[in-house]
């Protein structure tokens, strides 16, 4: 079985080399309807770190029996994975996923990864994954078709530009709505962009992160939103001559947080809470965000 505190080794360095990436899409129209905006996890119903997730697991279906199957998208960014391979169990995610997984008795070798591309992750109907980890906001309503654990991470939304850019010098969100925005469909990033920001012209509206990338690189965008972690990797790592404006929440007084995504009324999802509710009580949950995301912190707030 994997050890938890085996894979908490020497801190990332997120100014390392980036690794290869795929080549960037065209802009393409965004073809659902907004999500909601973001809600919390309620926490009232937590499951108690008492409860023990290995006995709870042995009622629940599994995808295979005897293995544990997780989702994510492909490719997988960091600082959230590391080198596009979620089976290392580097990244704040991949490292997340397997200490639920010993958590809930599972062996390192019977965990087993499938690709799920984001949008297709929340959509409603039966899933090919026990849970899928893929920096997925909790909001009402992705809630009505999928099941969420309890949150993992609470985020903010980040905003980069380049830094001969008029907007590297702005300090409120009011300032960014007569700039050419842009973000990945189905995001909570694309959604405050049209809700928080309400921007004079429309967002692009891009595939995927890389294509996001590449229209800022390309002058198509004056800026791209997207989670602070990610943010900060693309703006130290990936985009050279790139900064961070600064970060927001979605909704004000509310913290955004990503959750584990099970398909409806799974009860496995009852185990992973308890599973959380075990790391976060023994500063496992803590260590792993030390690690691979303790330098993102210092971005200054929008107005």
């Amino acid at each position: 079985m994997r050890s938890r505190r085996a894979t908490l080794a020497a801190p990332v360095l997120l100014t390392a080399l980036a690794t290869g990436l795929a080549t960037a899409c065209a802009p393409v129209e965004d073809e659902g309807s907004d999500t909601a905006a973001d809600t919390s996890a309620d926490t009232s119903g937590a499951a108690s770190p008492d409860a023990d997730p290995a006995a709870c697991v042995e009622g629940a279906p599994l995808v295979q029996d005897g293995r544990l199957t997780i989702g994510t998208d492909s490719p997988a960014f960091e600082p959230w994975f590391v080198d596009n391979d979620p089976t290392n169990g580097e990244g704040y995610e991949a490292a997340v996923a397997y200490a639920v997984a010993e958590e809930l008795g599972f062996s390192e070798d019977q965990v087993a990864w499938v690709t799920v591309p984001f949008n297709s992750s929340y959509a409603p109907g039966a899933k090919k994954f026990d849970f899928d980890i893929n920096q997925i906001s909790i909001t009402p309503d992705r809630a009505k078709v999928v099941d969420f654990s309890e949150g993992y991470y609470q985020a903010s939304q980040a905003v980069i530009t380049l830094e001969d850019s008029p907007l590297a010098g702005l300090s409120s969100i009011a300032d960014l709505a007569d700039h050419k925005l842009g973000a990945q469909t189905g995001t909570t990033s694309l959604t405050a962009i049209r809700d928080v920001i309400e921007p004079d012209e429309d967002p692009l509206v891009f595939e995927d992160t890389n294509a996001a990338k590449q229209a800022l690189k390309n002058g198509q965008v004056e800026a791209i939103l997207a989670d602070l972690p990610t943010a900060f990797y693309i703006s130290a790592v990936e985009i050279p001559g790139s900064t961070i404006i600064g970060q927001f929440q979605p909704e004000t007084g509310e913290q955004e947080e990503f959750g584990m995504l099970f398909e409806k009324g799974n009860p496995l999802r009852e185990c992973v809470d308890a599973a959380l509710a075990n790391l976060r009580e023994d500063g496992t949950l803590a260590e792993i965000e030390q690690q691979w995301l303790s330098d993102t912190v210092s971005v200054p707030t929008l107005d």
